[in-house]
């Protein structure tokens, strides 16, 4: 199989994952694509070297790109939840779905940046905890007790912000 057919294979499998992650890491969609981009030259560059897991290597390059990024640029996780229409819906649903995503928002990003980034790859990526610790380094085990805490974590935010969670 040629290079260019396996990027294509990757792009086409993980593409759309892959940005939805850089985009909840750094909240920009020129700088995801850029980074997003990036990623998959690096992948090119080195697809001789054998990569047991392409899948969580990848999600590895993107996450140290984006920190990089994200260092020059000294950005800081935003406030706000970024508008996003849903033309489904009902507007008294919408207003509903958009106050519980912002309550989501917010919480999550009171959360420590490793506790949170383990839930993005967790619930937004669907990444299982084996595939997340190869990405942050640290033992299965770490992930899932991490993991644990930042919903409790999370938990606690949410009932102090008063949104009612049995």
């Amino acid at each position: 199989m040629k290079d260019s057919q396996m990027i294509q294979q990757l792009y086409e499998a993980y593409g759309k994952e892959l940005f939805l992650y850089l985009f909840s890491m750094c909240q920009s969609r020129e700088l995801s694509e850029d980074l997003l981009q990036e990623t998959y030259v690096k992948a090119l560059l080195s697809l001789s070297v054998q990569h047991g897991n392409m899948r969580a290597w990848l999600y590895l390059v993107a996450r140290n790109l984006c920190l990089n990024a994200l260092k020059k640029e000294k950005r800081r996780f935003p406030a706000e939840i970024p508008d996003v229409p849903d033309g489904e819906a009902g507007i008294l649903e919408q207003f509903i779905k958009k106050e519980q995503n912002r309550m989501l928002y917010r919480a999550m990003a009171r959360l420590p940046s490793r506790k949170r980034e383990i839930l993005q790859l967790q619930y937004f990526s669907g990444l299982p905890l084996r595939e997340i610790a190869e990405i942050l380094r640290v033992s299965p085990e770490n992930v899932r007790v991490l993991s644990h805490r930042a919903k409790q974590e999370l938990k606690k935010y949410l009932k102090e912000d008063g949104y009612g969670i049995s």
